[in-house]
């Protein structure tokens, strides 16, 4: 049998590919579009692994697709593909109806017209498993629970209203047509191959270049950061675990301030990388203006994962940061490439 992973050669995509040949010969095709963020070599010690196929498609071109569900007898599919980041949606939101929102329509209709095809025991083994976040549940005051699956949606960006809609479509397919579908809502992910737009790599990378480190507002927006790994573990276990037609939200049980994040790996980085003129790295923070609609505090109530499936991060931040800020110190010629094609891009677009 064989999965479909879509936007598998974005940050999340790659390292559960990653993780999902560490510990299984089960077939894979990745099919990714590779828009900016999509990278390719992130994944070339698969280029000759018979396990492992990639397609560069869009899943708003379902016609191309469609057959490789019924060529590789795909006993699941697992969207990663979305465009993710919150200042580009508020700048060019079309992009984001279009992916998130098409581009899940459209791969809803392909698999619910496979799957039925299949027999009935084929039918009850197939999962669609549509990777979400939690900023479709809004903002949180510093005084309130975190989210739980029962919380409303509440989006308060294009991004998040992008993805809150095809979270609706997912389970619309659920409770029409019995597509046994699964939804996961995870907090914050770091780790390696994460584009350095992000928190996390931006502030690492900015500070190497002896750039501002801006900070939007006073930076003490709280987010739940998760190591990358934890969450590929996670989606593994509710592919395995997960009751169809189930919610769960996946979060790292590390709430922390952009401004104490971003501190710490200056701190970090202070003891790995002294800067030849004795400054400390601190002092590239630079603050500007909140962004639009700025959400406040996210944080994840993890419980029904832990319960349902046996799951739980092993990773504290610590740990998990730790292994992040290494691994961009020891890729720079990887973030170098993404920047020199940036500037090219740039260059062509004036």
């Amino acid at each position: 049998m064989t999965i479909i992973v879509t936007g598998g050669a974005g940050f999340i995509g790659s390292n559960f590919v990653l993780n999902w040949f560490s510990d299984t010969d089960e077939k894979l095709i990745n099919i990714d579009a590779l828009t900016y963020a999509g990278n390719r070599s992130n994944l070339d010690i698969f280029d000759q692994d018979k396990r492992y196929t990639f397609i560069k498609t869009d899943i708003n071109s379902p016609e191309f697709y469609e057959e490789l569900f019924y060529k590789f007898k795909v006993r699941a599919v697992i969207n990663f593909a979305a465009e993710s980041h919150v200042d580009r949606s508020i700048k060019s939101p079309d992009d984001f109806i279009k992916t998130n929102i098409n581009g899940t329509y459209n791969l809803l209709e392909v698999s619910k017209k496979y799957w039925l095809s299949l027999s009935s025991q084929e039918k009850a083994k197939f999962r669609f498993l549509h990777v979400s976040t939690d900023e479709v549940y809004g903002s949180l005051h510093e005084s309130e629970s975190p989210f739980t699956e029962e919380n409303n949606y509440k989006p308060n960006s294009p991004y998040s209203a992008s993805k809150a809609s095809s979270d609706h479509l997912v389970r619309a397919y659920n409770k029409t047509y019995k597509l046994p579908s699964l939804i996961t809502n995870c907090s914050n992910n770091y780790g390696p191959f994460q584009y350095p737009e992000k928190l996390i790599p931006l502030v690492i990378n900015n500070a190497l270049r002896n750039l501002p480190i801006t900070v939007y507002g006073d930076g003490k927006q709280i987010r739940d950061w998760l190591y990358v790994d934890d969450h590929c573990n996670a989606i593994k276990d509710v592919l395995n675990y997960g009751v169809p037609f189930e919610v769960f939200n996946i979060g790292g049980n590390n709430e922390m301030q952009n401004i104490d994040i971003i501190r710490l790996i200056c701190n970090r980085l202070d003891l790995l990388v002294k800067r030849e003129d004795g400054m400390k790295y601190e002092q590239l923070i630079k603050y500007v203006n909140d962004r639009p609609g700025h959400d406040k505090r996210y944080a994840i109530d993890s419980n029904k994962i832990q319960q349902a499936c046996h799951w739980s991060p092993k990773e504290t931040f610590e740990t998990g940061i730790t292994k992040t800020v290494q691994w961009y110190l020891d890729n720079q010629t990887w973030v170098n490439q993404i920047y020199e094609k940036e500037k090219k891009e740039s260059f062509l677009k004036k």
